[in-house]
């Protein structure tokens, strides 16, 4: 939803949506020690998988040590395939190919799709506690007006973890994430927050397809 950090290079878009992604679809064992939390993420995960595609919007403040940064972005997502957009930046997937397209550097970078852990899905980021996670059921409390619960993630092996924790925010109602907040180890706070959530809308393929004619200029770099 790493939680998509200014995407700006693509060594940074694995921390947004793993931060989105942010694993695609794949069924994983959660390493839990909260029997509450992890059966309100089991709803979270059993909902997003019955999902053909969706729409999502969010935005994304990230605090470092230096700035400040406040981005809105969006993806599409549907099967294996997705679109992510943020900043200005793009991220095109057909389930085969990722292609990373960045504005200011003028560079589109091509990777293998199954092979390829840091491009940004925003799946990833709406179900980022499938993997490698324990879980903790922290309180209810209200978000914008509506009751949701907070949950907080640790990383089961540190050593090897981005992030030093993650809260997730889970609507009581609608078992859907609304927010979550990522603390990385380099001391940089990246809140994401779900402005908009549209279950199973009409997306045609042809939004998965990479176009390299809509890139003039921009080489394209295989990894």
């Amino acid at each position: 939803m790493a939680l998509f950090v200014i995407f700006v290079k693509k060594k940074n878009m694995k921390i947004i949506i793993v931060s989105l992604i942010f694993l695609l679809s794949s069924t994983s064992i959660v390493l839990s020690q909260d029997k509450k939390a992890q059966d309100i993420l089991n709803k979270v995960s059993s909902k997003m998988k019955s999902l053909k595609c969706f729409y999502v919007e969010f935005n994304a403040n990230v605090k470092s040590k230096n700035k400040t940064e406040n981005q809105n972005g969006n993806g599409w997502v549907k099967g294996n395939k997705f679109v992510a957009s943020y900043a200005g930046n793009t991220i095109i997937s057909n389930g085969m190919k990722t292609w990373t397209i960045i504005k200011d550097e003028k560079t589109v970078y091509e990777s293998d799709a199954n092979n390829d852990s840091e491009s940004v899905n925003p799946k990833k980021i709406m179900t980022i506690w499938e993997t490698g996670f324990k879980n903790k059921y922290e309180k209810e409390e209200s978000l914008n007006g509506e009751i949701v619960h907070v949950i907080n993630l640790f990383p089961k092996t540190p050593a090897k973890s981005e992030f030093n924790s993650i809260t997730v925010y889970i609507s009581k109602s609608t078992n859907a994430l609304k927010k979550a907040i990522m603390k990385s180890k380099d001391g940089s706070t990246m809140t994401y927050s779900v402005t908009k959530f549209q279950e199973n809308p009409a997306i045609n393929d042809t939004k998965f397809v990479f176009d390299k004619k809509k890139y003039p200029g921009y080489p394209v770099i295989k990894d």
